[in-house]
């Protein structure tokens, strides 16, 4: 039995024991109600957390006058249940009955309403409206300057929720400069084991990992893990969250042994800790779930994502945001296996809660669309693609800064598409308005800047530049070399496309260097049957044969050939093409 299962049956011995000796609207039977709405909220139960929480207001409702702080405490809770519920339309309902009970009854500097100030901006922040949010938070920030001590850690807590919708609307500098003086005050006026300095160093690590800094990142995460293995148990589930963050930043640098080595730990943890049915083993399936996709071992990655789908349909409506992204990442596992109509259902269910319970306007309509965009785009139907990555850019200009990452990312997308259509001069246009967006915002060495060297790079190359194609695959190759480790799948990827360019300019020789290095990196970094492995053999085979090394490029293309088959099907394109080099090298192996 979990920690909140023991809390819990202790209260329902109380609230048993309690209910025979006093009357049912008593206000000590409102606090055990409170209490269990608590217990089942830490579980993840939203549904009977609510319904203990209802009954607590009824009681208060009863035996208080209406402008009482304790039916707002009221409010509040039920608030937090709707809004863990995915229900913002209802949180917000009761967070402004809350507040209007504080503004009644209180001071203007009360730090009471600061804290319904908070909780407004929050849900606002969740529901994608940035501006809203950081008003609200601004007003509680003006209430704890005027009414607690500059060292007060509720004026840190004020800080880090500023940074977070920063962070949120891709100003990372700014939402640095509020982490770290969040930090500062936790750092003055905490011991160093708090729970809360922890929580400072996490959004920090987070940050430095969103701008691709994982050295950083993980620096901060560790200073996490420290704390919390002198602090908690060794099974608390704040000790799982570390492991978890830990696990997907080994993700992000290429590294699938140690990630899944910490997010084993953290469901280790969560499985001792959390009924089977918790929202947080669901977070950790998918985590999982996500190392077995990048490793290519789709059919692991599609067992882990189907057990967080299982428990989001029994433990949350059917309308949540997070029942949407594990229907995103289901699909993207199928659109991986080149199951694009399976894919496009799982999306479009996604998108169909989207549009229910955000706002129009919200980013995660956006990644709807340029999912769906992406589905169309490999069925060949470019019109459709571009259509739906339109609606993309539209919601992401309305609703973010005009150099957020984002837009860059729908630039490239649209521009992908433009290219396809063979509209080459379009696609440049929106891959250098991308580029423009990542060089103010980006450090010289982020990844995403690499990416858009390598986009810039194809698309030359298919212009037949192959020199202007060279200079920009190099740009990124030199950005990888510094910001990874040399045995990270991104450098392969980059290695592969330098050859392919050198292939095309006529130098074999130099062109099988470079496919060497990629091939060496990804059978150390994929499973053996991983389709980009079938991507790199079929390279290797292309430049042997140039080389008139046929031995040695039947060898690959047989790879090439075989690895799609089996984990993309026979009827994949790529199986065809894979399939049709073999035949060609195999009948000029025989004129010899």
């Amino acid at each position: 039995m979990g920690n909140n299962e023991m809390a819990l049956s202790y209260l329902e011995k109380a609230l048993e024991i309690q209910q025979k000796s006093l009357p049912s609207d008593h206000p000590y039977l409102a606090a055990i109600y409170n209490n269990i709405g608590h217990s089942y909220r830490s579980m993840g139960n939203n549904e009977m957390a609510l319904s203990f929480y209802e009954k607590a207001l009824e009681i208060h409702r009863k035996s208080l006058p209406s402008n009482h702080p304790n039916l707002a405490l009221n409010y509040n809770n039920i608030a937090t249940a709707y809004y863990s519920a995915g229900d913002y339309a209802m949180a917000l309902s009761y967070l402004e009955k809350a507040l209007e009970i504080h503004r009644k009854s209180l001071p203007s500097d009360h730090p009471n309403p600061a804290a319904n100030f908070n909780n407004i901006g929050e849900l606002y922040r969740s529901m994608g409206k940035y501006e809203m949010a950081l008003s609200f938070y601004e007003k509680a920030l003006k209430i704890h300057r005027k009414s607690l001590p500059l060292d007060h850690p509720n004026l840190a807590i004020n800080y880090n929720n500023i940074g977070l919708l920063y962070q949120s609307m891709g100003n990372n500098e700014m939402a640095l400069s509020y982490f770290v003086k969040g930090l500062e005050i936790h750092q003055k006026s905490l011991p160093s084991d708090h729970p809360n300095l922890a929580a400072n160093y996490n959004n920090i690590g987070l940050l430095y990992q969103s701008m691709g800094n994982n050295e950083m990142a993980l620096s901060y995460y560790e200073k996490v893990l420290e704390i919390h293995r002198k602090s908690l148990p060794s099974d608390h589930p704040n000790l799982a969250l570390n492991y978890n963050n830990i696990g997907e930043l080994y993700r992000s640098m290429g590294k699938y042994e140690m990630a899944l080595s910490y997010l084993e730990k953290a469901l280790e943890i969560h499985r001792k800790s959390l009924p089977s049915d918790h929202l947080n083993l669901a977070a950790n399936y998918n985590s999982i779930a996500a190392v077995h996709y990048s490793t290519g071992d789709y059919a692991m990655a599609l067992s882990y994502y189907e057990k967080g789908l299982e428990i989001h349909r029994k433990s949350l409506p059917s309308d949540h945001p997070n029942l949407a992204a594990n229907y995103n990442n289901t699909a993207a596992v199928h659109y991986s296996l080149g199951d694009y109509k399976m894919a496009l259902s799982y999306w479009e269910k996604a998108l169909e809660i989207c549009r229910k319970s955000l706002p129009s306007d919200h980013p995660n309509l956006a990644l709807n669309y340029n999912n769906i965009a992406a589905t169309y785009y490999s069925t060949g139907d470019y019109a459709m693609a571009l259509s739906f990555y339109e609606k993309a850019l539209e919601i992401h200009r309305k609703s973010l800064p005009s150099d957020h990452p984002n837009l860059a990312l729908n630039y490239n997308n649209i521009a992908a598409a433009h290219f396809s259509t063979g509209g080459s001069a379009m696609a440049l246009s929106y891959y250098e308005k991308a580029l423009e967006i990542h060089r103010k915002s980006l450090p010289s060495d982020h990844p995403n800047l690499a990416a858009n060297y390598n986009n810039i790079g194809h698309l030359y190359q298919s212009m037949g530049n192959n020199a202007m194609a060279l200079s920009y695959l190099e740009k990124a190759l030199e950005i990888h070399r510094k910001s990874l480790p040399s045995d990270h799948p991104n450098l392969a990827g980059n290695y592969s496309n330098i050859g392919v360019v050198h292939c095309s300019l006529g130098k074999y020789a130099m062109a099988l260097s470079y496919l060497e290095k990629a091939v060496e990196i990804m059978q150390k970094a994929l499973s053996n049957n991983h389709p980009w492995l079938a991507g790199m053999y079929s390279n290797m085979a292309a430049a042997l044969g140039k080389l008139r090394r046929y031995n040695e490029a039947v060898g690959y293309a047989i790879q090439a050939a075989e690895i799609a088959r089996s984990s993309l099907g026979p009827d994949h394109k790529n199986t065809k093409a894979f399939q049709n080099q073999l035949r060609q090298l195999q009948q000029m192996m025989s004129l010899l």
